[in-house]
């Protein structure tokens, strides 16, 4: 199947969210073989990019469940591994049938928007122009089944937020080694994204969980597993949801390296597509 990536005026893109303008480029293959396509848009402070592995044969009239790979790092930053690399030695796209993205952030992702600073609006950014863009561009299967959160330390808890918060736009997450019960703003550079504590409680990941228990008592949505910085994030987690009887999966370990490459990815995607 030949995908036609042009470049994209969103605000011309059929979506539920209103539309701010922006642009996305052609894609262009990279060294690594991953489509990328160059962004830019209001809700970020310079050019960002969505990267994309697709399955080695698509088949024709088929919709495919996309993974959102989430960044722990801005820009192009590889200190802690870069997860579509990781997805592309496992052939991840290939053998569940996904359609793997990995979008990056001006500055460091924490998945939120700042109360006033309007070029820090990464929740935006990734509603309304990176989601829209992927089903607009691919064969994606949209709707909250067909969209899949992944992601560690930072990036887990994102990936828990976003779906919290809109849980009527994904379908499940997981994280791996999260700082899930964190508390205030400050710490591992969130200061400057949430702005304020009174903005950051509104991403808190505890505090979502006790305003939306009622939403997530009958399906398994959300998953969290292993550790090798956060053992003790996970642990009181877990007994807070088990307190608000939310439905979830949860794996105690084993103890791995703290990186997109230490070999979490694969068993969280497995545990994504496993049956509810």
């Amino acid at each position: 199947m030949a995908l036609r990536c042009f470049l994209v005026l969103l605000c011309c893109t059929a979506s539920a969210w209103s539309q701010e303008p922006a642009t996305v480029s052609p894609a262009e293959r990279d060294l690594s073989g991953f489509l990328v396509h160059s962004v830019h848009s209001d809700y970020q402070a310079g050019e960002t990019k969505i990267r994309i592995l697709l399955p080695d044969r698509l088949e024709q009239g088929r919709r495919y469940p996309v993974l959102y790979i989430l960044p722990v790092e801005a820009a192009d930053g590889t200190r802690w591994g870069d997860g579509l690399v990781e997805a592309k030695k496992h052939d991840l796209a290939s053998r569940h049938g996904l359609i793997c993205v990995a979008p990056t952030f001006a500055q460091l992702p924490w998945y939120a928007d700042h109360p006033t600073d309007r070029t820090i609006a990464q929740e935006s950014y990734f509603l309304k122009v990176v989601v829209p863009h992927v089903d607009g561009a691919y064969p994606s299967a949209a709707g909250p089944r067909g969209r899949l959160l992944v992601g560690f330390s930072k990036s887990g808890w994102g990936a828990w937020s976003l779906l919290l918060r809109h849980p009527d736009v994904f379908g499940k997450a997981a994280a791996w080694d999260a700082p899930l019960m964190m508390d205030a703003p400050g710490r591992y550079g969130s200061g400057p994204i949430f702005g304020t504590p009174e903005n950051f409680s509104n991403y808190q990941l505890s505090r979502l969980l006790g305003k939306q228990a009622g939403m997530f008592q009958n399906r398994a949505r959300l998953v969290h597993f292993g550790y090798g910085n956060f053992r003790a994030d996970h642990e009181s987690i877990e007994r807070l949801i088990q307190d608000l009887g939310i439905a979830h999966k949860y794996q105690d370990g084993p103890p791995r390296e703290h990186s997109w490459h230490s070999g979490w990815l694969p068993e969280a995607v497995a545990m994504l597509l496993a049956g509810d």
